[in-house]
C-alpha cells in the first residue's frame, strides 16, 4: 500500500480538516506529519462545529487509528484542552490516538521566546500566532529540543537544561515574563499525555504499510507557507509540502501514492506577508464576509483576493499533485464576474513562473469569467452545476493540468460533491 498525502496549496486555511473527515472512511490510518497548534482544522457535521489544532482530522470516523507524527510539535497544555473538549462531546481519543515519541514538545519558555522575538522585530513582525512553534523548531534543528519520548527517560534533568538555555536568551533580550502558573499547568498536562499510546511511529506506520493497510497523511498550513518554498520569511517553521510527509512520518518517497491538493475557489492569507492578488475594496470585504474568513485558532481576519494561478501552478509542481479539491465554491455564488490571476507583471515583463521574491513590484494579470449567480449550497450532484461554474472548473483544470476530483459547496461534510470515482 501507499501513503496518500493531503495538503494545502495556498497560504493555509483551505479547508483540509473537512476533506480529511470526508476521505477518512476509505483509510485505516490518518496521521498528521508537521506543524503544531497554530493550525486550525475546522469540521462541521450533525449540527456541531469542531476545531482541531494538533489532533488528526480523522478522529471522528470511528475505528480509525490516528497518529501524531514525529514532524509535529506538540504543546501538552493545548493538546489536553483539545482532547478533553472532544471527550466532553462524546469522542474519547485514548483508544484511537497515538503519539510519536519523536514529536518535539513546546515548552512554556518556547511561548515566551516566541513573544520576545516578535516584539524585538518591531515593524518587521511576521505575524506569528505566538504558540511557540518557531522556537520549538529552532531547538529541534539546533539539537536542543525535548521530545515526547523524553518524558519517559530522565526528563527533569533534560527539561532543566533546555529551560536554562532559554532563560539565558531571554535575559539577553531583556524580556520580562512569569511562567510559574503556565509551567505548573504544563507539567500537569504532561501527565495527561501519558494516557495515550506513545509509539515509535516510523516503525508502526511502515509495518502498517507492509500489512496492506491504507494511510492518509494530513498536512497543516499551506504550500505557500513552507519554510523553503513559501513566501519567505513570512512562512511557518516546517515543510508543509509533500516531501514533508516523508521526513515528518519516516516513510520512503517511493511509498507516496496520491497527492491531494486543496485550494479555495479564491485566495486568502492571514497575518503579515506578501499577497499579490489581495483586494482592498468592497469585493475583498464581500469575500471575507461570505466566506466567514476568520482564523479558526487565532480569530484573526483573513485577507482576501482572487485566485492566484501563478502560485497555484507552483504549488502543484512542488508537491506533484495528482488530484485537486476545490473548497468554498459557494462563496463565489453571488458575483457577476470572477477573476483569476494567470501571470505576474514584474518590471514590465510578464511571467507565469513564481519568482524568488513577491514582496514588491508584482502586478497580477487577470482574466475575467462570468459568475454563475446560483445558490450552490443545496446541490448534491455535479449534474446540478451551472454552466458558468463548469466553465470555471474546466478552466482551472486546463491551467493547472490536474483534475478537480472534489468540489465543496458548504462547510458541512454533506456539502461535498465527488465529481468522479477512482
Amino acid at each position: 500500500m501507499k501513503v496518500d498525502v493531503l495538503l494545502g496549496l495556498q497560504w493555509g486555511d483551505e479547508g483540509k480538516g473537512k476533506v480529511v473527515d470526508v476521505l477518512t472512511p476509505g483509510y485505516d490510518i490518518v496521521t498528521r506529519f508537521q506543524g503544531g497548534p497554530n493550525a486550525g482544522h475546522t469540521l462541521e457535521f450533525e449540527g456541531q462545529k469542531y476545531v482541531l489544532r494538533s489532533i488528526p482530522s480523522g478522529i471522528f470516523q470511528g475505528g480509525k487509528t490516528n497518529i501524531i507524527g514525529n514532524g509535529v510539535v506538540l504543546d501538552p497544555i493545548l493538546f489536553r484542552q483539545e482532547a478533553e473538549s472532544l471527550a466532553a462531546s462524546g469522542h474519547d481519543l485514548t483508544k484511537q490516538l497515538c503519539i510519536s515519541k519523536k514529536a518535539h514538545l513546546i515548552m512554556p519558555t518556547h511561548r515566551v521566546l516566541d513573544a520576545a522575538y516578535e516584539a524585538a522585530k518591531g515593524a518587521a513582525k511576521i505575524g506569528t500566532t505566538g504558540k511557540g512553534i518557531g522556537p520549538t523548531y529552532t531547538d529541534k534543528v539546533s539539537r536542543n529540543g525535548l521530545r515526547v519520548g523524553d518524558i519517559l527517560h530522565h526528563f527533569d534533568e533534560k527539561y532543566a537544561q533546555a529551560k536554562k538555555k532559554h532563560e539565558i536568551i531571554l535575559s539577553g533580550l531583556k524580556y520580562e515574563y512569569d511562567i510559574v502558573a503556565l509551567e505548573k499547568e504544563w507539567f500537569e498536562a504532561l501527565e495527561y499525555l501519558k494516557r495515550f499510546r506513545l509509539i515509535d511511529s516510523e516503525h508502526v506506520l511502515n509495518n502498517f504499510l507492509k500489512e496492506g493497510k491504507s494511510v492518509l497523511a494530513e498536512g497543516a498550513q499551506g504550500t505557500m507557507l513552507d519554510v523553503d518554498f513559501g513566501s519567505y520569511p513570512f512562512v511557518t517553521s516546517s515543510n508543509t509540502v509533500c516531501a514533508g510527509a516523508c521526513t515528518g512520518l519516516g516513510i520512503a518517497p517511493r511509498n507516496i501514492g496520491e497527492v491531494y491538493g486543496i485550494f479555495k475557489a479564491y485566495c486568502t492569507r492571514v497575518g503579515a506577508g506578501p499577497f499579490p492578488t489581495e483586494l482592498f475594496d468592497e469585493t475583498g470585504e464581500k469575500l471575507c464576509k461570505l466566506g466567514h474568513e476568520f482564523g479558526a485558532v487565532t480569530g484573526r481576519k483573513r485577507r482576501c483576493g482572487w485566485i492566484d494561478l501563478v502560485a497555484l501552478k507552483y504549488a502543484v509542481m512542488i508537491n506533484g499533485v495528482s488530484q485537486l479539491i476545490m473548497m468554498k465554491s459557494d462563496v463565489l455564488d453571488d458575483f457577476d464576474t470572477i477573476k483569476a490571476c494567470v501571470a505576474y507583471k514584474i518590471n514590465g515583463q510578464e511571467t507565469e513562473e513564481f519568482p524568488f521574491d513577491i514582496s514588491e513590484g508584482v502586478e497580477p494579470v487577470y482574466i475575467e469569467m462570468p459568475g454563475w449567480k446560483t445558490d450552490m449550497t443545496r446541490m448534491t450532484s455535479e449534474d446540478e452545476f451551472p454552466e458558468e461554474f463548469n466553465a470555471y472548473v474546466n478552466f482551472l483544470e486546463e491551467e493547472l493540468g490536474v483534475p478537480v476530483k472534489i468540489v465543496s459547496v458548504g462547510p458541512d461534510r454533506e456539502q461535498t460533491i465527488i465529481r468522479y470515482e477512482d
